[in-house]
């Protein structure tokens, strides 16, 4: 550890060097710049560097190997278990990269490495371009695709690191590194699931498809319809097409248009079907959901950004999360999906949610690390609340609702759904098979584990 004159020395040298500002714990602004979205995680950094080039990247990791500091990489911060934040090391801040250049010709999009989804979506939706986001706009495309990236459009057009085409990385030593199919390519198959293991993405290349239309039904049940609601769900996206996908959830009713007044606050059962194509072919698909009896609904076309926001995650709440990845939905697993909701903590925004994989994300790649590849569906009870009290109810619930699902379950998760569950989960997220691999990978490009403040790849 640098002695504090030289940690000071190093600190005014960064101020300098870096275009971005720099925060220190006594430093107006500091306070802000540690907020992430779950408001439990409270950690204070010895240094943030906001960095606004790649050149700031390089020199804010210099700076941490120099003092032999921890660090810590915020993209958009929505790693559940707070991974943008230390206590007492470096956060490399990537919030202002946020430039986004779409070649429609190519039908590929370069994203830096701070960039949000809305930021993709909002850049590609001129074009008539997408590629599968995350379903919510507040999320760092980063994060969100080095994860796996799962989202509305994964049926249709796979995964989102599916679509990866090529990253740009700064390392541990702060060396700059390309990984693509051609150049690099070992890393470049590590990328595909093992997040920021081997070094910061200061920028991505996507593949964009056409989409022309997009449109969707969200119906909303009462909880005594949930089952028959969700059970026709599952059946319409067994038979639809891979345009389809979407989700069923148990919601606390919001205060927004679509709920009537009399149901904000209560427990009720929505079902999303998003598809990718025109209203037409939507409503079709969605006749059984719009038959069953239902409260409201909101029916049409809209643009696929546009319904990106629609379940935004509000800044400021506690939040805890995990997931299944199930071999099924049969009757018998939709009954204990539909009872757990009836314990669910309401009201607050917590969300028991079925989300459909299969088409295109089972068609796709089988050699990268993401073994929840052919699994048919997911659950992901998703606890979100405002009053500290409610911290062990609500984590309790959504353990509760894991430990129902285990019956059903593959044994493989998606790592981005989940926070810091232990190493047994790291490696059911990367699967068994190449958790070896990726510990190779890990040792030639962080063999200290400089990135750790992740779903940890140990150097082996």
């Amino acid at each position: 550890m640098a002695s504090p004159s030289t940690a000071g020395a190093a600190l005014t040298a960064l101020r300098e060097d870096l275009v971005g500002d720099v925060f220190a714990p006594e430093d107006p602004g500091y306070d802000e710049a540690r907020t992430v979205f779950n408001s439990m995680i409270d950690r204070r950094p010895a240094v943030i560097a906001q960095c606004v080039t790649g050149d700031d990247v390089v020199r804010a990791v210099r700076f941490g190997r120099e003092l032999d500091l921890p660090i810590a990489v915020r993209g958009g911060g929505h790693s559940v278990a707070g991974m943008a934040l230390n206590d007492g090391g470096l956060v490399v801040d990537l919030r202002h990269l946020r430039a986004v250049s779409v070649d429609p010709t190519a039908q590929a999009v370069q994203v830096a490495g701070g960039a949000t989804m809305s930021d993709l979506d909002r850049a590609c939706q001129p074009h008539a371009l997408a590629t599968t986001g995350g379903r919510v706009s507040t999320t760092g495309v980063g994060g969100f695709v080095l994860g796996g990236g799962s989202g509305w459009l994964d049926r249709w057009c796979g995964l989102a690191v599916d679509n990866l085409l090529g990253a740009d990385l700064v390392t541990a030593d702060g060396e700059r590194v390309h990984a693509s199919a051609e150049e690099n390519p070992e890393l470049f198959w590590g990328l595909h699931g093992g997040g920021g293991n081997f070094g910061i993405a200061t920028s991505l290349t996507l593949k964009l498809h056409a989409l022309p239309e997009f449109s969707m039904a969200l119906v909303l049940y009462l909880p005594e319809f949930g089952p028959e609601a969700v059970r026709t769900y599952r059946d319409l996206i067994a038979t639809g097409p891979d345009e389809a996908s979407g989700g069923a959830l148990f919601i606390t009713g919001p205060p927004e248009e679509f709920v009537p007044p009399h149901l904000v606050g209560t427990l009720l059962c929505a079902v999303l079907l998003t598809y990718a194509g025109p209203e037409e072919d939507m409503l079709k698909l969605a006749e059984p959901l719009l038959a069953l009896p239902h409260e409201s609904q909101v029916v049409g076309a809209m643009p696929y950004a546009d319904v990106q926001c629609m379940l935004d995650d509000p800044p400021g709440m506690r939040n805890y999360w995990s997931a299944e990845y199930l071999k099924g939905a049969p009757d018998e697993y939709l009954d204990v999906f539909c009872a757990g909701a009836q314990s669910l903590p309401v009201p607050t925004g917590t969300m028991h949610v079925l989300f459909p994989l299969g088409g295109a994300i089972a068609a796709g790649p089988h050699e990268f690390p993401v073994p929840y590849r052919d699994a048919p569906w997911a659950v992901h009870p998703f606890a979100m609340w405002e009053d500290p009290a409610d911290d062990e109810r609500c984590a309790q619930w959504v353990r509760d609702m894991r430990a129902d699902a285990r019956p059903w379950s593959t044994g493989d998760v998606y790592l981005n759904f989940i926070g810091d569950e232990g190493t047994e989960r790291v490696v059911a997220g990367v699967g068994a098979e190449n958790a070896g691999r990726l510990a190779a990978l890990k040792r030639r490009y962080d063999p200290d584990n400089v990135f750790r403040f992740n779903h940890n790849i140990k150097p082996a």
